[in-house]
């Protein structure tokens, strides 16, 4: 009978039974048989017909708003109740750099609203909590935006953009980023996260020659590395290591500078409430460069 019901409510919605035939996948027949056995079953008329069009009775229309209700409660019933959705936590990846901005700015709203919800972090690269995400391992991930597309079943909200500079101690001379990267030791930030890819490919690009030495994926540990006179690093400005300590200058890298986006990675579907309330604190959590 649920299904006579949805007929009866696509027939309401879109005015005649071939149209709504063609929205639900049925033919006019098919549609004037669901019609036929729902008003048998009900024991009146549903419709005042004439010639080939139909109307809705008002014993139609009383009928369309308790099918209506009807069809709400039969697609509630697999949904979690909030008792069984809060049973399981929400499993949340997150690079370094954002566990104490983003992140933690998030789920101070996020802690008042669900206060039920128990969740647990997962740190990691980029590529790794992805491929979590992917696999269902994570219900979200805030990485930074790869150079690929991600995955199909995936959904992408960007969160905020950090420009990438070089930084060295405020005692090494000269402003020229080429002839520092050039002349001074260089601390690489990691190739095994896409932020470290983004820069090895800056670096390619403007074929540069380093004397590399180490190399690094902890920003902070990078900044602490710069200010003990250890050498130059390009790293995004991100909100961790900000504001720089006075032993630091930034340098910026010219007119062809690179930048990274943050964002939230999740499916597409099956999102729980607590993910969607998630999702909306981290939007407002954000921060644009």
């Amino acid at each position: 009978m649920i299904i006579e019901l949805r007929t009866l409510i696509a027939v309401a919605r879109y005015g005649t039974f071939s149209a709504a035939g063609e929205r639900i996948g049925l033919t006019q027949a098919a549609v004037s048989g669901h019609m036929r056995r729902l008003e048998e079953s009900l024991g009146f008329a549903l419709f005042d017909r004439t010639g080939r069009s139909a109307t809705l009775n008002a014993a139609g229309l009383r009928t369309l708003a308790r099918a209506e209700a009807l069809v709400a409660d039969f697609d509630a019933l697999g949904e979690p109740t909030q008792d069984e959705e809060w049973a399981k936590p929400l499993e949340i990846g997150a690079i370094a750099s954002v566990h104490a901005t983003i992140l933690t700015r998030a789920l101070v709203p996020f802690r008042q609203r669900f206060a039920n919800c128990r969740v647990n972090l997962s740190p990691g690269v980029s590529l790794q909590l992805m491929d979590r995400v992917e696999a269902g391992e994570l219900d979200l991930a805030i990485l930074i935006r790869p150079a690929f597309e991600p995955p199909r079943e995936l959904e992408w909200t960007p969160l905020a953009c950090e420009s990438y500079v070089l930084l060295a101690a405020s005692n090494v001379a000269g402003d020229d980023w080429l002839a520092l990267i050039r002349e001074q030791p260089f601390i690489r930030y990691s190739r095994s996260s896409f932020g470290g890819r983004q820069v090895e490919r800056f670096l390619r690009d403007h074929s540069l020659t380093l004397q590399e030495w180490i190399e690094v994926d902890d920003i902070q540990a990078m900044l602490s590395m710069v200010e003990s006179g250890l050498g130059v690093a390009v790293v995004p400005l991100t909100e961790t290591i900000l504001p720089l300590p006075v032993s630091v200058r930034v340098i910026a890298l010219g007119p062809t500078a690179i930048h990274r986006e943050i964002g939230a990675l999740y499916p597409k579907v099956s999102r729980s409430a607590a993910v969607a309330g998630f999702i909306e604190c981290l939007q407002s959590a954000g921060v644009a460069r």
